[in-house]
């Protein structure tokens, strides 16, 4: 009896955990590929990326089916981890809200010092929008619903292109392949120091980053709105009644496809007599368009994720199979920023320097390796420690108190 009322609680938490480390190995695949760069490629420089069909595929893969939607799984877990801290505090009688806040001050601290590594960092963008998520706790749901509405049908695009262009809001360089500011980057990251990294990520690269989340590129605000969309599934207790939502998760999945195809026709038939040398980059509202359908065909892509994802955890056999993700899940925050220092390693002058040399279907295969490495130590580790290295630390700080890390020892058995 006991055994069946305990099993949904625990099936909620492992899905979360499992579908948090499928998330994570998305976003090494996309940034393996993209080799750390957290820009675009300065013309000239990614030859050796693709020297065949198979580097063609990879490319295409990872633009279709993994980059942002990846990052926007992430981004809904996030909200629904808020939606869950906050809703066990109020079980108990308790005001989560500050002590949610002090939580993102250290995720900032955690994010900044991971930025100077990567200028890709997500850390630090959600631990300040994370503020924002704060006062929608108890705003009604049908006004979340519109908010992230507002958002992935492009209102804030719109307005900043309305009010500013296309240009960047702060200082910087363009993103654009042409940049000599790229080119510099590059090379620094290529040839330089760790020192200049950082030097580099600590002044430019927050100015890039801030115009690439508050301009037309608009991914700050999407990432608000995937905040809004996991506080929306913890609201639903998505995840506690799973086998409630079948029905609605079948009709997301095919729906979400008809509608991914529907973007791609609209897509092909209003761009395709743009041509290159009628092609207006990205000073039109015709190309705000393009970039919000592109954000929409995301939206839908990782709906599609997210409902096949949980409808094969719900099928016998499928659920033991993906929960070996759930203990990359639990260390996600660890792993997050490991994977940064593998990845930069491999690819930054600080370590072998092979940034722009590796072709595309190798650091795919890279990244590949990397997830079945971190998913065998998470399982160990979590074996043996109660929580990852960073997740302890981020959780002492939080309560200013000392957890013990260790899993006690299970007594030995007396021999008879």
């Amino acid at each position: 009896m006991n055994k069946a009322v305990l099993r949904p609680t625990l099936n909620r938490i492992e899905i979360i955990d499992a579908l948090r480390g499928f998330a994570l190995a998305g976003i090494v695949l996309v940034h393996m590929v993209e080799q750390y760069l957290a820009a675009p490629w300065p013309e000239g420089q990614m030859e050796a990326l693709v020297q065949g069909p198979l580097d063609q595929a990879v490319d295409a893969i990872i633009l279709l089916i993994f980059r942002g939607k990846f990052f926007a799984l992430f981004s809904i877990l996030f909200g629904l981890s808020f939606f869950i801290q906050m809703d066990r505090a109020s079980r108990k009688g308790t005001d989560f809200k500050f002590r949610f806040i002090w939580r993102l001050i250290i995720l900032l601290g955690i994010g900044y010092l991971h930025h100077l590594f990567y200028r890709g960092d997500i850390l630090t963008i959600y631990a300040i929008l994370g503020l924002f998520l704060v006062p929608f706790h108890h705003v009604h749901q049908r006004w979340i619903a519109i908010g992230a509405a507002v958002i992935f049908l492009g209102l804030p695009r719109y307005l900043i292109f309305g009010f500013y262009g296309a240009g960047n809001l702060l200082p910087g360089f363009e993103f654009v392949p042409e940049s000599p500011e790229l080119l510099a980057y590059f090379m620094t990251l290529k040839g330089g120091t760790i020192w200049q990294v950082f030097v580099s990520n600590a002044t430019e690269g927050h100015l890039m980053k801030a115009n690439f989340q508050l301009g037309v590129f608009s991914r700050g605000y999407l990432t608000f709105g995937f905040f809004l969309v996991g506080l929306l599934l913890g609201r639903m207790r998505f995840f506690e009644h799973i086998d409630r939502y079948r029905s609605l998760l079948k009709k997301v999945l095919i729906g979400s496809v008809a509608g991914m195809i529907v973007l791609i026709g609209v897509a092909v038939f209003s761009f395709s007599g743009q041509g290159e040398a009628g092609n207006p980059g990205l000073e039109s509202w015709m190309a705000m368009a393009g970039l919000t359908i592109f954000d929409l065909f995301n939206l839908l892509t990782t709906a599609v994720i997210v409902a096949a994802f949980t409808l094969l955890y719900r099928r016998p056999g499928f659920e033991r199979w993906m929960n070996h993700l759930a203990p990359y899940g639990r260390t996600a925050l660890t792993n997050y920023v490991l994977q940064s220092f593998i990845g930069t390693a491999i690819y930054y002058g600080w370590g072998l320097g092979l940034l722009g040399e590796i072709r595309n279907v190798y650091a795919f295969l890279l990244a590949i390796a990397i997830i079945l490495f971190q998913v065998l130590t998470s399982k160990w580790w979590l074996n043996n420690f109660k929580y990852g290295p960073l997740e302890w630390i981020w959780r002492v700080l939080t309560y200013a108190k000392f957890f013990p890390i260790m899993r006690p020892k299970e007594p030995a058995q007396q021999l008879s």
